[in-house]
Order: structure tokens, then sequence, then C-alpha cells
């Protein structure tokens, strides 16, 4: 076995030998040079992670506090506020985490916080180490998991959160306030995707940077919220049932005259029965998300601007609307649903959507935004 291997990699050798490389001269790239630009690079991603982190918290807070209603008994007390640890990190980033943003083994650190949020109000920072609340030390590992199922239990009542900053103690009091229970995270993903799967909304990187404005980034995340509240999945699910239930009465009528189908009809007509709709849905996550994200307090004039952004990445959808409307569509119910709503604005009345129904779904789903 030995010498297979040996006589393997000499093939090898010389096979590599007689293969064309480049002809230029690389200049000299000294090992520790490489290395220390690596880390530079590294330090610079996972600032620019947590910054645009911060930016889609401080969307998603306002979102899910303005829009409590809509999302029925799926709500929770919230305080605006995310803690990390070097232990919370991938571990190839938590060598340098301390450089990057001063976190620390032995406390978490927060990370962001929402302007005007309870967090903020009570006079938390970036950079305060989490101590306790209510007593209870606040652990280094799975900490947001942690502060969030304490403030679930804790209620509205308010929190005595205990932080150090510069080497000083400090105590607060903070009153948590009720929004929509879903998480909204972030994934390095330059695809222009972001979905929801009902537990949780997931915003890729790539959607970040299309979206250059907190109203557009806005628009977004609520056309996932709408998407959970409005119940398209039960929606799509029923559909899909009804094609399936078509098809099996054609496989079942065709054994009869002895020709067995394979469940050909039934597949392809719940395939058919899945994309029933599934551009009208889309559509209604655009126009309810974008009430959505006015209720937040954000702007919808100039928004429809994130969809011809989206055509110029994404060329196909100009032209295809298979499962979701062409890019020249959303753009222009964007920009009518901008002048609907400025019109609400100006004459007073409640910023409610124009719906047959206003029904709420809790079945779990998953919906793409492309």
């Amino acid at each position: 076995m030995r010498q297979y291997q040996r006589w393997c990699a000499s093939a090898c050798l010389l096979l590599c030998a007689a293969c064309a490389g480049p002809s230029a001269e690389f200049p000299a790239l000294p090992a520790d040079d490489v290395k220390a630009e690596q880390r530079r690079q590294q330090i610079a991603q996972i600032r620019d992670y947590f910054e645009q982190l911060h930016r889609l918290d401080t969307v998603a807070f306002r979102l899910r506090i303005a829009n409590r209603a809509d999302c029925k008994d799926r709500v929770a007390p919230q305080i605006g506020l995310i803690a990390a640890t070097p232990q919370s990190l991938p571990r190839k980033y938590r060598s340098f985490s301390a450089e990057a943003l001063r976190l620390r083994w032995v406390r978490a650190t927060v990370v962001s916080v929402v302007e005007g949020s309870p967090a903020g109000v009570a006079g938390i920072v970036d950079r305060d180490e989490l101590m306790t609340f209510n007593n209870e030390p606040v652990p280094v590992t799975a900490t947001s998991a942690w502060i969030d199922n304490f403030l679930r239990k804790n209620g509205d009542k308010p929190v005595q959160v205990v932080f150090k900053r510069d080497g000083e103690d400090h105590t607060v009091d903070v009153t948590p306030v009720t929004g929509c229970r879903i998480p909204v995270y972030m994934e390095v993903d330059a695809i222009l995707d972001a979905h929801t799967d009902y537990t949780k909304i997931v915003i890729n990187t790539g959607i970040m940077r299309l979206a250059r404005t907190d109203d557009q980034l806005a628009a977004i995340v609520g056309h996932e919220l709408a998407h959970v509240n409005m119940g398209h999945y039960r929606k799509k699910f029923q559909n899909e049932m009804l094609g399936q239930f078509g098809g099996a009465l054609i496989d079942g009528g065709l054994l009869l005259g002895g020709v067995y189908s394979g469940r050909t009809f039934t597949n392809y007509l719940g395939a058919v029965g899945t994309l029933t709709f599934s551009v009208e849905f889309e559509r209604e996550a655009d126009y309810v998300g974008a009430y959505y994200a006015a209720r937040a307090g954000y702007s919808i004039a100039g928004v429809e601007a994130v969809w011809e952004a989206f055509g110029l990445e994404m060329p196909a959808s100009l032209t295809v609307a298979t499962t979701h409307p062409i890019s020249a569509v959303r753009f222009l119910q964007m920009r009518k649903t901008a002048e609907e709503i400025a019109d609400k604005q100006r004459r007073g009345a409640p910023l409610d959507p124009e719906l047959k129904s206003r029904q709420v779904d809790t079945t779990p789903q998953r919906e793409d935004m492309r």
C-alpha cells in the first residue's frame, strides 16, 4: 500500500512538472505581512458585521413594537439590547474579539442598544458590561437567549440591571415594552434574500447592502413580518392539499383503468397548488409590510427604489414572475402604496391596510423575499 502511495505521489509530481504556470514574477510577500493583513481584514469584517446588526436590530425593534397588535398573542417583553461575549462568536473570531469589539470573557458586553428603547432610555450604552438582572448573574454563554427567557418570565415589570462601565458599577431600572415575539437575525450571505419560517426572520447581508436607507430596510423586514401575520403558509398549504386531492383523483381513475401513474398528477397538481396565488401573496406582503414600516415611523416615499436596484442585481426578476412579482410591479405598487399611506397621514386616518380580512394565522411558515 505504501509503495502504491509513493508511486502515486511520484506520478503527480511528474505531471505537475509538465503543467503550464504563470509567467509573471510576483512581488515577495512575507508571511508575517500576510498574516497581519489577514487579521486586519478579519477585524474589519467583524466590526462591519456588528454595525450592520445594530442597524437591523434598530429597524426590527421599532417594527415589532409598532405592530404588536397585528401579532396578536405572539408578543413578548423587550428592552432593545444585544450583548455578546467571545464565547458567542465563531471560534475563528475569538482570538481578536477584544481588539475588534472590546469584548470580555468574564462578562457579556453590550454591542447594540436601540435609541429610544427601554435600555437606551435607562442610559445603557455600547461596551457596558452586564453583571446582573434582578440580582441574577448574566451568563457569558447563550447570553441573548438567557435575556429573552428572563424577560418573558419577568413580564412587563421593571428590571434592575447592574453593569460595569470604565471599571465602575452602575445600577438602573429598565422597564420592558411589549412587541412581536419573532426575532430578526442577520446572515452573512451575499445572495439577495430575506425569508421567514414563522419562528424567525432572516435578512442576508446582501439585502442589507442593497437597502441603502433604513426606510427601505424597514419595508423589507415589514414584508417578512406581513408573511407571518397574514397567514400565507396556511393558505399555501391549503392550496397544495387541494391540488394533491385533485391529482389523486386523476391518479386513482387511471389506476382503475389499469394505468399506474406513480402519483404523477398528485405531485404535479400539488406543486401547482403551492404556486397558486404565490405572486399575489408576495404583493400582499409588500403592501402590508409598507404599512408596518410607516407605523414604525419610517417614510415609504421613495422606498420603491429598492426594487429597481433589485432588478439591476437580479435581471431575471425583471421578466420572470413564477413565485414573486416582477420588479416593475413591485416598484409601481410600492409607489402607489406610499401615496395611499401619505393620504391617510394627511387626513389623520388610521394606518390600516385595506384588507378583505384581518384574521391572523399562527401556523409555521417559511417565506422568501425573492
